[in-house]
C-alpha cells in the first residue's frame, strides 16, 4: 500500500518537519544509537542523522527507503536503511538508544505486536518516542470517511488512529516504561482548495488510493467520497485554507535503567 501514489511528496510538502519535532522531544543527540520504525523516507530519520546520532531507518516498502536514501545522500547524511517488519524487527534485544516512529508504527496492523517490538529494541534507559494521528484529528476524521468504501481489514487489525489515543498506548506499553508523557498537538497544514487536498491524496497516499482502487467500478461510490473528502477539508479549513491536524506526541522511557 504504501508503495503506491508519492508518499515522498507527503512527507516533503504536507509534514515536512514533523519529525524533527519528534525528534527533538526525544533529545537525540550526537553519539546515540537510533531506530526509527516505519521510516517512511526518513521524516524523522533524517533530522536524527543531522543531530550526529547513528540512524537506522527501517521500513516494509524498499520505495520508502530507496527515496530516503536519494534524500540521505543529497544532505550529505550516513545512515543505515534496512528493509523490516514494525511487528517484527530484525534487530537484538535492547540494541538502540532511541526508538521512535513519526506517523508510521500505528498503520502496524497488530499494535500489541508493534508496541512489544518497539519495547524490546529498546536499551533499559532508553527513550522511545511516538507521533500518532488522533481519532478525533482530522486524519483520524478522514479515516472514519474512507471506512464506508474501504475493504473489511484483516482480521485482528485496529484502527490506526488508536495510537493518537494516550489512554490506548498507555496500557500497549504499560509498566515497561517510565515518565511517560502525552500532549496533544497541531500540525498546520494548507491547501488552496478542499478540492486540492482530496486530489493530492488521491494522488499521492497509499490509504486513500487503496480505497479509490476497491470501489473504482463504482461511479456512484467514488463520486460520494469525492464529496465526503472534500467535504472534510472544507469543515476544517479557514478562509485562507490553513487546517490544524491533530497528533499525539508520545514520549518515555525504557524502565530498567
Amino acid at each position: 500500500m504504501w508503495a503506491l501514489g508519492d508518499y515522498a511528496a507527503v512527507a516533503r510538502e504536507v509534514i515536512p518537519g514533523l519529525g524533527a519535532v519528534l525528534v527533538d522531544a526525544c533529545g537525540v543527540r550526537a553519539g546515540q544509537q537510533v531506530l526509527d520504525v516505519a521510516a517512511g523516507t526518513g521524516n524523522a530519520a533524517l533530522p536524527a542523522a543531522r543531530a550526529g546520532a547513528r540512524v537506522t531507518a527501517s521500513d516494509l516498502a524498499p520505495e520508502l527507503l530507496d527515496a530516503g536514501r536519494r534524500l540521505a545522500d543529497e544532505a550529505g547524511l550516513a545512515l543505515d536503511w534496512e528493509r523490516a517488519d514494525a511487528e517484527a524487527l530484525p534487530f537484538d534485544d535492547a540494541s538502540f538508544d532511541v526508538v521512535v516512529s513519526c506517523v508510521g508504527v500505528m498503520f502496524a496492523p497488530h499494535h500489541r505486536v508493534a508496541a512489544d517490538e518497539l519495547v524490546r529494541v529498546a536499551r533499559p534507559g532508553a527513550t522511545i518516542g511516538l507521533v500518532s494521528w488522533t481519532p478525533q484529528g482530522f486524519i483520524g476524521q478522514m479515516f472514519a470517511a474512507m471506512k464506508p468504501y474501504a475493504a473489511a481489514p484483516p482480521p485482528g487489525a485496529q484502527p490506526p488512529p488508536l495510537w493518537g489515543d494516550e489512554a490506548h498506548v498507555r496500557e500497549l506499553l504499560g509498566d515497561r516504561v517510565e515518565d511517560l508523557r502525552a500532549e496533544k498537538r497541531s500540525w498546520p497544514v494548507r491547501f488552496a482548495r478542499p478540492e486540492d487536498f482530496r486530489d493530492f491524496f488521491k494522488r499521492t497516499y497509499g490509504p486513500t488510493i487503496v480505497t479509490y482502487r476497491g470501489i473504482a467500478d463504482d461511479p456512484e461510490k467514488v463520486a460520494a467520497l469525492d464529496v465526503a473528502l472534500a467535504d472534510l477539508a472544507r469543515d476544517h479549513m479557514d478562509a485562507d485554507g490553513r487546517m490544524g491536524w491533530e497528533y499525539l506526541l508520545v514520549t518515555a522511557r525504557r524502565s530498567g535503567a
